[in-house]
């Protein structure tokens, strides 16, 4: 079933059928032609469609790419290539090769795990790279082994997962991959990584946010939490939980753009009125955003947080790693 708190009972099953089952939009420090970027990089994943969004900070470009579209559709792109002139680099020319053939995925996740690609190669150069075939783009690509392999950095990762009571995601960690698992009933609220408790909040209808720090494969990580929209719709399937893992001083966070931008809208559409406008999902992200932001810049510690505009940076410094967890609600 697609969740309630996107679509109202009477709802067709065309409206159904685009609701999400997953949304992940990752934020890279690369460069293009030579010029240092940030490229983000949008995997969604509905019913009856998957599909990569990739587009430069710059806004030089956008492409999207068809993972699993329709039975109904004519075109499959699972392997595939494309040049583009970029307008902002004097029309230099890049060149994208992705490969999603025998694409590897964890369950009901919209980014692969394993056998896939992702490259942007400019002046016979390989300037991005994400996957682990690089022999197979090598052989497409007729680059003689890689003229440069890039140091690209993930800084900032934000995912909508979809569940009862429990939510699954998967997140690495200087270079350790772990899968964290929260859970959220009884008014108590547990976060389990690769299956060992790290952390049991209780009486959440008093602890509704906070933060703390845990050890994840000797990594030190500031845990924030914000179950408001829980607590507030605790009878029915309109809230949802905003969660941050932030490594040292915190990345970039992504701007919400296409089918995520259109879920946070449809979930912000409440009855002109409502009493329950406290818990919106806008006074849950603002603030949790604004408590990591405000402890990225030096404050640390434990605090009390208020609602703000949202963020859209922690502290714009490149020196470390967020982890952006949106927990939504589903019948």
């Amino acid at each position: 079933m697609i969740p309630a708190c996107f679509s109202n009972p009477n709802t067709n099953s065309n409206t159904s059928s685009q609701a999400p089952q997953n949304l992940i939009t990752c934020i890279y420090q690369t460069q293009l032609c030579n010029s240092p970027t940030q490229l983000t990089l949008t995997w969604s994943k509905t019913l009856f469609s998957h599909s990569l969004t990739i587009h430069p900070s710059d806004h030089s470009f956008s492409i999207s790419i068809s993972l699993f579209p329709s039975t109904f559709s004519l075109f499959k792109t699972r392997i595939g290539s494309k040049s583009i002139y970029l307008t902002h680099h004097n029309y230099q020319r890049i060149k994208l090769f992705w490969d999603f053939t025998r694409a590897q995925f964890a369950h009901n996740s919209a980014e692969p795990d394993s056998c896939f690609y992702i490259a942007i190669i400019c002046n016979s150069r390989l300037e991005f790279f994400v996957g682990d075939l690089k022999d197979e783009l090598t052989r497409r690509s007729s680059l003689t082994g890689f003229h440069y392999l890039p140091n690209s950095t993930l800084l900032s990762r934000r995912e909508h997962v979809f569940g009862h009571k429990s939510y699954i995601t998967r997140a690495e960690f200087m270079g350790s991959k772990h899968e964290i698992g929260i859970e959220c009933g009884g008014g108590v609220l547990t976060v389990k990584v690769d299956d060992e408790t790290k952390l049991v909040v209780k009486r959440l209808a008093w602890k509704f946010r906070g933060n703390e720090r845990m050890t994840i494969g000797g990594v030190e990580i500031e845990f924030y939490w914000d179950v408001l929209n829980w607590v507030v719709h605790s009878n029915n399937s309109n809230g949802h939980g905003v969660f941050v893992f932030q490594v040292g001083e915190g990345g970039i966070w992504p701007e919400m753009v296409g089918p995520e931008k259109r879920l946070i809208r449809k979930s912000l559409s409440l009855p002109a009125g409502d009493p329950t406008v406290l818990g919106s999902p806008a006074s849950s992200w603002s603030s949790v955003l604004q408590w990591a932001e405000e402890s990225s810049d030096g404050g640390g510690g434990r605090r009390s947080s208020s609602c703000s505009s949202s963020t859209t940076k922690s502290s714009g410094s490149v020196g470390g790693f967020s982890l952006l967890l949106y927990a939504w609600r589903k019948d």
